[in-house]
């Protein structure tokens, strides 16, 4: 199937002709004539698959058959990460470039003056994070009392982050004759309750279980020491890799410390994470998709929604407590059949994380020993622990003092582990 065989409107057609679009991905295809006909929807989906495109693409064209102009909001894509409604709402514009419907970005971390005057100049499709939207609300600067079709996306991040309740409280707001978009990577029990409870006979397609990682992707495992991956990082950085690279750090801590290392041996480099002001994590992401920073460090809240045409390089540069995220990881290389490759540095307690990840995506990953900092000691802890139960990553002990009493080991930058698991059919 071509995009010329889903009876797109000329300016949606032209538009994404432009992009370079030619075939639509499986979640595209399935979802954008069911779209285009007014169905609800529920989508399972990986990072990667053209989600945004499935649900941006026939939003258009519904909207565009309103010959009526009006300042209303028609359309509300809801999503947890301002990187990622950036990102959306720049997919919106590009498809939409022919197109006179208006959209618009919201998010928190800013100041509202420029985003409430072009609300009030009208908007036809908002992009928001829950909490610069209940703001508005509110202060009575969005009513969506005439929405046609909301869209909630990255659901499962939203439970991860914290966000369902406010999620439930933007939903009493919104018309009860609506048509409503459903996207998730995973779906935990809860997700599947918030599904059930705003999804009137939903179309449901799962393209590519998180459980798989794309076969473009060229997975390895390095391992080496704890205390050497910043020196193996920067020796991979200088002598093997050339490419802009994403490296991923359990906590911002982390990714700060990597970014000073890199930043002292000359390699240009900038950390995102929570802590970073919204300007400050938007100049780092446009500095590294245009090419003026070579390396972005980030931790998994602040990489979601993080889209860059033909990254060819993903470091993890400690693994996850939760398997899963090592697919949405390394789901940001070897996107639309381009091919990626992706790093990760296993120390002593990342053993049993490794074995995890490998039961997960049913592969065991080659190891690379060929770089100065391989220690042949994990690798028999690794095949002595294939013999052992799993578990999470341990603390790793604090050094006492004489006169010092045990305390129990605190990291402040571990989250939670995420308790949940794929619901199976």
């Amino acid at each position: 199937m071509n995009f010329t065989d889903l009876n797109l409107i000329e300016p949606i057609a032209k538009a994404i002709q432009e992009q370079g679009y030619t075939t639509p991905t499986p979640i595209q295809e399935r979802s954008i004539p069911e779209i285009l006909n007014g169905r609800d929807f529920l989508g399972c989906a990986q990072t990667g698959t053209g989600k945004t495109a499935a649900f941006a693409i026939p939003i258009l064209q519904n909207l565009s058959k309103n010959k009526t102009p009006n300042k209303n909001i028609k359309a509300l894509i809801l999503t947890p990460t301002r990187e990622l409604a950036i990102q959306i709402e720049e997919n919106i514009k590009a498809y939409g470039k022919y197109l006179p419907l208006k959209e618009l970005v919201i998010f928190g971390g800013v100041k509202q003056s420029g985003q409430e005057a072009a609300l009030k100049r009208g908007v036809d499709i908002l992009v928001a994070t829950p909490g610069r939207l209940l703001d508005f609300i509110a202060q009575g600067i969005v009513s969506l009392r005439n929405l046609e079709i909301f869209v909630l996306d990255e659901a499962d991040r939203m439970l991860d982050m914290g966000f369902v309740h406010d999620v439930k409280r933007i939903i009493k707001l919104l018309p009860q004759r609506r048509q409503t978009l459903f996207f998730s990577a995973t779906m935990p029990s809860e997700i599947q309750k918030l599904a059930d409870s705003i999804l009137n006979n939903p179309i449901k397609v799962e393209v590519t279980p998180v459980s798989s990682t794309a076969e473009t992707i060229n997975q390895t495992v390095y391992f080496v020491e704890r205390d050497d991956k910043l020196d193996l990082l920067t020796h991979i950085l200088q002598n093997n890799i050339s490419d802009s690279v994403l490296v991923f750090s359990r906590t911002k801590h982390g990714a700060d410390k990597i970014a000073r290392k890199l930043q002292a041996s000359k390699i240009s480099t900038e950390a995102i994470h929570g802590n970073k002001s919204q300007n400050a994590r938007q100049n780092a992401l446009n500095n590294f998709k245009s090419g003026k920073t070579r390396v972005l460090v980030a931790t998994d809240i602040a990489a979601r929604g993080i889209d860059i045409d033909e990254l060819k390089y993903v470091v993890n540069f400690e693994l996850s407590d939760v398997s899963e995220t090592y697919v949405h990881r390394i789901g940001r290389t070897g996107r639309a059949g381009a091919e990626g490759n992706s790093i990760s540095f296993v120390d002593g307690l990342d053993l049993a994380n490794l074995k995890n990840t490998e039961k997960l995506i049913g592969m065991k990953i080659p190891i690379i020993k060929d770089h100065p900092f391989h220690t042949d000691n994990l690798v028999a802890q690794k095949r002595d622990s294939n013999n052992k139960p799993s578990g999470p990553r341990p603390e790793r002990p604090k050094q006492q003092t004489a006169n010092t009493k045990k305390k129990p080991a605190v990291d402040a930058g571990k989250k939670p582990k995420n308790k949940s698991f794929f619901r199976k059919k």
